[in-house]
């Protein structure tokens, strides 16, 4: 694996989950370092997300990370995401100076660093590349959706959720692992640019694909994960909401990729939509879960996201929306996925008799 630093790590806040993901867990890169705030420097970027010691040393600067550290990455990938993908000039200043240190750059923002002339240059001057993986692909190379997933024998769950940045992705990751350490084989198909970070085989970004080519991209990623792992299950990261105004999305994973199996990902301290405080849009759980009922798919569970929770209220929520909804409720990073690997490998065994 190439040696990487991370860009950004204000670990406190939703933006930077691409962070949070790649200090947890990516086989394409060795992270060595966290640029962050002056007052977490020194620190474990593992201690600090989920009190897990990672050996990921926190930095104030990139110049403080070439001072004291014997490491040289050769890359610096931009760990923070935020609505409308425009890189804050912080983040834009940490970027020339991994540049001026001969440091390529790995952004998922939707500006383009390959579009900025400065930065152009500068990467020609220093011979390092600027790689912005959600530049989308040339429509000549995307695939229409074509019926082939109907092909596909094996159980499709999709790890939905309320709202965007809550934790689908590393409920997907930490599911997808649990079935596979109890002996079956599981994949997942990453959509979002994080999954490409952490060097998951199969997926593409969603929010970087032409509209008219997602369906047939998602087909096509689950259907060539199907044909080459030969998985017993296969579950889809999911993006932001089905009700969510400012970016809905989940249908095309229920329909294009025939999720009939769905956990979905909630977070009872949020009561709007991820910056919509000033419309007034809600979130509502109930209504997430009867449109997930009224596409033909069965919510297996719900999974809770507890950042803002205290441990009293975690467990409150879990018992109200058991008794509320009469299905499992689970705290992933407090309770790990013992009882939700259980509940999964149920269904597959159920799926296998009753496909449709």
């Amino acid at each position: 694996m190439d040696k990487a630093i991370v860009l950004g790590g204000d670990l406190s806040g939703d933006n930077a989950k691409t962070a949070h993901g790649l200090i947890r867990k990516t086989s394409r890169y060795n992270i060595v370092g966290v640029i962050g705030d002056v007052a977490v420097e020194g620190q474990d970027a593992g201690v600090l997300l989920d009190k897990v010691n990672r050996g990921i040393p926190m930095y104030s600067t990139v110049g403080m990370f070439l001072q004291q550290s014997s490491e040289k990455p050769r890359y610096a990938a931009v760990g923070v995401a935020f609505a409308g993908g425009k890189i804050p000039m912080p983040i834009l200043t940490q970027i020339r100076e991994a540049i001026q240190a001969g440091i390529s750059i790995v952004s998922g923002a939707h500006q383009f660093l390959s579009d900025m002339p400065e930065m152009v240059q500068l990467a020609a001057e220093k011979r390092v590349t600027l790689l912005d993986i959600r530049k989308p692909r040339p429509k000549d190379q995307l695939k229409f959706w074509s019926g082939e997933i109907m092909q596909v024998p094996v159980p499709v769950i999709a790890v939905l959720g309320t709202d965007c940045a809550l934790g689908k992705r590393t409920t997907a990751v930490m599911i997808t692992e649990a079935i596979q350490k109890k002996g079956a084989r599981a994949e997942m198909v990453f959509t979002g640019q994080t999954g490409w970070l952490q060097g998951h085989r199969y997926g593409f970004v969603l929010d970087s694909t032409y509209n008219d080519f997602i369906s047939g991209e998602l087909e096509h990623a689950v259907v060539t994960c199907w044909k080459e792992a030969d998985p017993e299950v296969i579950f889809i990261e999911g993006q932001s909401a089905l009700c969510n105004p400012s970016g809905p999305c989940g249908s095309e994973l229920l329909l294009s990729a025939r999720s009939k199996g769905v956990i979905l990902q909630h977070d009872p301290a949020r009561v709007f939509y991820k910056g919509q405080e000033k419309t007034g849009v809600r979130i509502s759980l109930a209504r997430e879960l009867e449109l997930i009922r009224l596409y033909g798919s069965r919510v297996l569970a719900i999974t809770l996201n507890t950042a803002k929770l205290s441990p009293e209220e975690a467990r409150s929520w879990k018992a109200q929306y058991e008794k509320e909804h009469g299905l499992p409720v689970i705290l992933p990073l407090e309770e790990g996925m013992d009882r939700l690997s259980g509940i999964v490998q149920e269904y597959v065994i159920t799926f296998k008799s009753n496909p449709s």
